[in-house]
């Protein structure tokens, strides 16, 4: 009887140090987190304009600067989804947060390692068509906006699909900017090229038939490209 009651006292006192032990890690774990929203916030207020507290284009250039990439840089794009930023060109707070933690970057060093790996998260096919979408809403200025102006949406393919597609995006800007039947885009044009890069052989075309449902601006491409090639 007095066995078993010593074994059971020992399992007690086994029980309480491990959950003693886990009561440490929890503790150590939870400063270690504090600290580094600590060191992420601390990093967010040295590009955030004082008045508005968000990070704006200037501050935005001051951050590539610093880390060294072009503000035109797909990767930009690639850290505003990582973050889920909203309004193009700003970055609140929660977003910062959110991006620099998934990121497991609190310093603009650990920023700048960061990027290849973004790239090759973003490259994934899944990954990239929501980057491809994300990025049209993005440049959506005002609440109710559908479109985006041809002269920006230019500039966005560039950017974007460029190097991943550039005789398609190439051809496809310089048709936007020599024809006159559209002066804006919208998001089922922008998805449609997406899927035109990924579905169709440039420049042979073969594989197009404009009976099935492309937006009439690919039709319209399509036709011109055509025209070109006689």
């Amino acid at each position: 009887m007095r066995r078993a009651a010593s074994k059971k006292t020992g399992q007690s006192n086994s029980t309480a140090v491990n959950s003693s032990a886990a009561d440490l890690v929890r503790s150590a774990s939870s400063k270690a987190s504090s600290k580094e929203t600590e060191r992420i916030d601390s990093l967010f207020y040295s590009y955030a304009n004082e008045s508005s507290g968000l990070i704006d284009p200037e501050g935005i250039e001051a951050l590539c600067a610093d880390m060294e990439v072009d503000h035109t840089d797909v990767r930009i794009l690639m850290l505003a989804w990582k973050m889920k930023a909203e309004k193009q060109g700003y970055f609140t707070l929660d977003e910062w947060r959110k991006g620099l933690k998934a990121l497991r970057a609190d310093t603009i060093s650990k920023l700048k390692k960061a990027l290849p790996d973004l790239e090759k998260e973003v490259r994934r096919p899944s990954n990239f068509s929501e980057l491809y979408s994300y990025a049209f809403r993005y440049c959506l200025t005002e609440e109710k906006q559908k479109s985006i102006d041809v002269e920006s949406i230019c500039m966005l393919l560039t950017i974007v699909l460029g190097s991943q597609f550039p005789a398609q995006v190439n051809s496809f800007v310089e048709y936007l900017k020599v024809q006159n039947d559209y002066k804006v885009i919208n998001m089922d044009q922008w998805m449609g090229f997406f899927r035109f890069c990924n579905e169709i052989s440039f420049p042979d075309l073969t594989e197009y038939n404009a009976d099935l449902a492309w937006p009439l601006i690919l039709d319209n491409f399509v036709e011109w490209v055509r025209e070109k090639q006689k």
